[in-house]
């Protein structure tokens, strides 16, 4: 029958139908799916039976994965992280708005995240198109953001002063012997397949502008966290059992909702190893 892509919004985000994932594409697959990614930037694959090994296959079809620098693996591939809210939990992982570890030169082209159980309602995942907001600026702003550099590190999400390990199942580095990654990369990033610019910077990670102490730097970041995660530049996924989803980590940002109450979730991720942003 084809390959089907649906739009979830005119701005980001569509269903793929008619691919198995859980197999290797063929040439002709792979093209289309790898379409859409570029297209939609992220994309949803409904009703997939995923154990890790093919959830690393599929990751590897776009590029060599990473392991990530300080989230703990219970598994028994270092490739990928199991992500768990279990009852009781007062935090999750990504529940702020966020590109992934964009605390390293190179941070992950890609994500892939396959649910493997989740409430009956909640539980959900918001993205945002980072080449919306960076269009929606005003011209102004764009010309003052140009060529700016951005300092990112992981002191924020990782390690003994970041006091999250008290609040979760998926706990991360905090060992003595750990140091923070850190990284720098433009604010305006240009994405190396589509040409489009994209912002790059997010609440995580970035701890402020190169040149510039923290606090010089604050205003103008909190204006562009908001701005970046407005809500025409958003969409949402309802996830369920078998669901899997590819998002483009170089012009998206997402968030996680932490609204499952007293249930559990439980999702398997692999990152494909991205370049260097310019």
């Amino acid at each position: 029958m084809g390959i089907e892509v649906r739009p979830l919004t005119p701005q980001i985000g569509a269903e793929v139908f008619g691919v198995d994932v859980a197999k290797p594409m063929g040439n002709a697959d792979f093209d289309a799916v790898h379409r859409a990614l570029l297209d939609h930037s992220i994309i949803v694959f409904r009703e997939q039976k995923l154990d890790d090994a093919q959830l690393m296959a599929l990751g590897r079809q776009f590029g060599p994965l990473i392991v990530h620098p300080f989230l703990h693996n219970d598994g028994p591939n270092p490739e990928v992280i199991h992500i768990k809210r279990e009852p009781g939990d007062k935090a999750i992982v990504g529940q702020e708005w966020h590109s992934d570890t964009t605390c390293i030169d190179t941070p992950p082209l890609a994500g892939v995240l396959h649910c493997i159980e989740t409430p009956k309602a909640g539980g959900d995942t918001l993205f945002a198109s980072q080449y919306r907001a960076y269009e929606t600026l005003s011209d102004g702003m764009k010309a003052m953001l140009e060529g700016m550099i951005a300092v990112h590190n992981d002191s924020r999400v990782a390690g003994p002063q970041s006091g999250v390990n008290g609040s979760r199942t998926n706990r991360v580095r905090d060992d003595a012997a750990w140091k923070p990654s850190s990284a720098e990369h433009p604010v305006v990033r240009t994405h190396p397949e589509t040409g489009r610019k994209g912002l790059f910077v997010n609440i995580s990670y970035t701890r402020h502008f190169k040149g510039m102490t923290e606090e010089e730097s604050a205003p103008l970041l909190n204006f562009l966290y908001k701005h970046a995660v407005r809500p025409e530049f958003t969409c949402r996924v309802q996830w369920r059992p078998g669901s899997t989803v590819i998002w483009d980590n170089r012009c998206v940002k997402h968030l996680a909702i932490n609204d499952c109450g007293p249930h559990r979730r439980e999702m398997h991720r692999v990152q494909v190893a991205g370049d260097r942003p310019y």
